[in-house]
């Protein structure tokens, strides 16, 4: 994690990290202002918060309850070397806790993240660079031995070599990835998470039988969604990208609806808009991508090659990104790599949502058959060993497809993970799906997942299929369980070159009568591919398209962001259209306009609700801001202190309605309650007097939201690459 630190007045140090800032002073003896705890409180802060942490974990996943345990450290420091200490941690527990319980909590708080790092002795490099922001070496990876030279199953090139080109690759850009986390919890099994230190909403995570292809899996993983705009889906660009001469790749083009909001020619193909718009529905509104907001430029949309015979068709950015999410995209050493990722996660997903929505039963892999692979076969002893049964599936379904499957059963909660992965090879397919299962997971974190049911309405759902791709968290059928199998188990094969599995993988496709488009991103120095399959790889629903696009952003960022400005009549028409699109009153809003804002802020909690309840304050409109805040009160997720100020608001309405009662007479037992500040706010709210109290006034030039400039920084650096590249100024 990168930290970076600021000097303010005296000794007052701001150190600055992802959403946060924590301030540092000397005591006044050191000739500090006292206004602080110093850095080495803080250090020894961590410590006990951090014990504390893992006893709470370890109390929440056995429900016992943490009101009377209580937690202390003391630093005992050696008169003689200072540097020397001794971090005693009590814990008080209550009476009735059983013994089994009290030694698990001892165990938890040795786990503690900081007394590890601390005992381990972390090595200090210190050394002076000529820019910090233009330093881009932050992999904390030891350089591999010189001459090392580590090929593994679907790579082109060696680990080694691998790793080194994509670091390079960041390098160029000015882009910080930094390494925030590894596990090893079972062997041969290793993920991490990597993200780029300035913007750490741009995250990816990698996994691999060892150290070195999981970190090469999740560079790859961030190189393609760099090349594919992934990291910046949804989110606005900001007013300087939206009105530059492209917005998101050079070879662009902006096509304008029809007089009628009809669908432009230019964009898809015929077969395309079979699939897009069966009944007529869709309209060149329902296309103008998020990210710009430019209605008035038209539809911008992306070139891909048909597979079938070499055309350039046209698709919508807004379409890509609606309905597709990551999947079909891949970096590689060569095309053909890239390709052969591609189409393997693009079949584990359409073989996986088969699987779970027609609830085929599987058949088990032998024995015989596993013993093949016997680090993969290690992995599966090491979990069963910690109490998890697995199943080891045949997901081929009958050698059509190259997919395996790695099913986790948790007897102590009673859900199931069923972790699919894909490859020509079947050895590489089946350690993808047992890396896939543990992927940024400790055994706790197998403690989150749902039980099967009988139920397959809930499990042919939609949304459940967007679960499983999101996190694999969705329903399982207990069906899948059944010892009687829907087909045979096939110990198939599909491996060649890579060139070889790419057309192997083609051809299945083809065969399915399916047509495949794709993209190739060149520019940042390695092959990266996007394949479309229309009707096969996507992950949300073409009714989206019409129905739930996320472009309705564009029906309100601009109002949102200017709230402050806005009259009474503006209000209420916000408020009308806010009702008549029937969006989730629990979505949030950084969700519905596309804009980051800090979730420690009251603009990154709000949510639909919250705002047509601040709308009603503003116009007066008291009854509907009762109900509105009393279903606020009933299904509150936001912090306590917005919870205590609309219990505070609740109070005042009711007294606002009933005509027999009068606020003077509340308002000082009101404040010893609530506070003076809340009080002061909350009786504002109510007479108009104070509009949109917590909600600090923003803008379209984003002013103040750190985390969204952040954000467009970081797509800067991309697009300005790409820019030099074409010539564009």
């Amino acid at each position: 994690m990168e930290i970076k630190v600021n000097y303010l007045d005296n000794l007052r140090l701001e150190a600055k990290f992802d959403d946060f800032t924590v301030i540092s002073d000397q005591p006044i003896r050191y000739k500090g202002d006292g206004s602080a705890p110093g850095p080495f409180d803080y250090f020894l802060a961590s410590s006990a918060m951090c014990a504390a942490y893992f006893v709470k974990v370890y109390c929440n996943a056995r429900d016992i309850p943490t009101e009377n345990i209580r937690l202390s450290q003391n630093n005992i420091v050696d008169p003689e070397n200072r540097y020397k200490q001794i971090f005693k941690i009590q814990v008080e527990l209550p009476e009735d806790l059983s013994d089994k319980d009290r030694q698990g909590i001892l165990r938890s708080i040795e786990r503690c993240t900081v007394k590890k790092v601390v005992q381990t002795g972390p090595e200090f490099q210190i050394e002076t660079v000529e820019n910090l922001d233009e330093d881009a070496q932050a992999l904390l990876m030891a350089k591999p031995e010189e001459g090392a030279s580590t090929w593994i199953e679907g790579k082109d090139l060696p680990l080694e070599q691998t790793i080194a080109n994509m670091t390079a690759i960041f390098e160029d850009l000015g882009m910080k990835v930094e390494i925030a986390s590894w596990r090893n919890i079972v062997p041969h099994v290793w993920s991490l998470h990597i993200r780029d230190a300035y913007s750490n909403m741009c995250f990816t995570n990698g996994k691999g039988a060892t150290k070195e292809s999981a970190l090469a899996s999740a560079l790859g993983e961030f190189i393609e969604r760099l090349s594919c705009n992934f990291f910046y889906n949804d989110q606005f660009f900001g007013e300087e990208i939206a009105n530059g001469r492209f917005v998101h790749y050079p070879n662009e083009e902006w096509f304008q609806p029809g007089p009628n909001d009809e669908l432009p020619d230019g964009i898809l193909d015929d077969h395309c808009r079979e699939i897009y718009d069966p009944d007529g529905e869709l309209r060149g509104s329902n296309l103008i991508d998020t990210n710009s907001g430019k209605v008035e430029r038209g539809i911008v949309s992306i070139p891909y090659v048909r597979q079938s015979d070499g055309e350039t068709v046209y698709f919508p950015s807004n379409l890509i990104e609606n309905l597709f999410l990551s999947n079909g995209m891949s970096a590689g050493n060569t095309l053909p790599e890239a390709q052969v990722q591609c189409l393997s996660e693009i079949f584990e997903r359409a073989v996986k949502r088969q699987i779970i929505e027609e609830e085929i039963t599987l058949p088990d892999v032998p024995r015989a058959v596993l013993e093949k692979y016997p680090d993969i076969l290690e992995g599966v002893e090491a979990l069963e060993a910690q109490g998890f049964p697995i199943l080891v599936k045949d997901a081929s379904l009958g050698g059509q497809f190259p997919v395996m499957c790695v099913t986790l059963m948790n007897p102590k909660t009673g859900g199931v993970f069923a972790s699919f992965g894909a490859h020509p090879s079947l050895e590489v397919a089946l350690e993808r799906s047992l890396t896939e299962l543990m992927q940024g997971r400790s055994f706790e974190g197998l403690n989150d997942f749902l039980p099967p049911t009988f139920n397959s309405l809930a499990i042919a759902e939609p949304n459940n299929f967007v679960e499983h791709f999101i996190d694999s968290s969705g329903l399982v059928s207990w069906r899948f369980f059944s010892s009687k199998a829907d087909v045979e188990f096939a110990e198939w094969d599909f491996s060649g070159t890579t060139e070889e599995e790419a057309a192997t993988l083609f051809g299945i496709l083809e065969e399915l009568g399916l047509e495949a488009y794709q993209a190739v991103f060149e520019e940042l120095g390695a092959p990266v591919c996007r394949i479309l399959v229309p009707g096969y790889s996507e992950v949300y629903p073409v009714e989206d398209l019409v129905w739930d696009n996320t472009n309705k952003a564009l029906l309100f960022r601009e109002d949102i962001l200017h709230l402050h400005e806005l009259n009474d009549e503006q209000l209420g028409e916000l408020l009308e259209r806010l009702e008549e699109t029937q969006i989730d009153d629990h979505e949030d809003i950084i969700t519905l306009i596309g804009i980051e804002f800090d979730e420690n802020t009251v603009w990154g909690q709000l949510t639909i609700l919250e705002l047509k309840l601040l709308i009603n304050l503003a116009l007066a409109q008291h009854e509907d801001a009762l109900d509105r805040v009393q279903m606020f009160l009933q299904f509150n997720d936001n912090t306590v202190e917005r919870g205590l100020f609309y219990q505070a608001v609740n109070a005042v309405l009711e007294i606002a309605l009933d005509d027999e009662l009068e606020l003077d007479n509340f308002l000082y037992n009101f404040t010893r309650m609530f506070g003076e500040e809340t009080m002061v706010a909350v009786v504002g709210a109510v007479n108009g007097t104070v509009r949109f109290p917590g909600l600090e006034p923003v803008g379209m030039q984003l002013e103040g939201l750190e985390r969204h400039q952040r954000l467009i920084e970081s797509y800067k650096k991309l697009h300005a690459h790409r820019a030099a590249l074409a010539g564009i100024e």
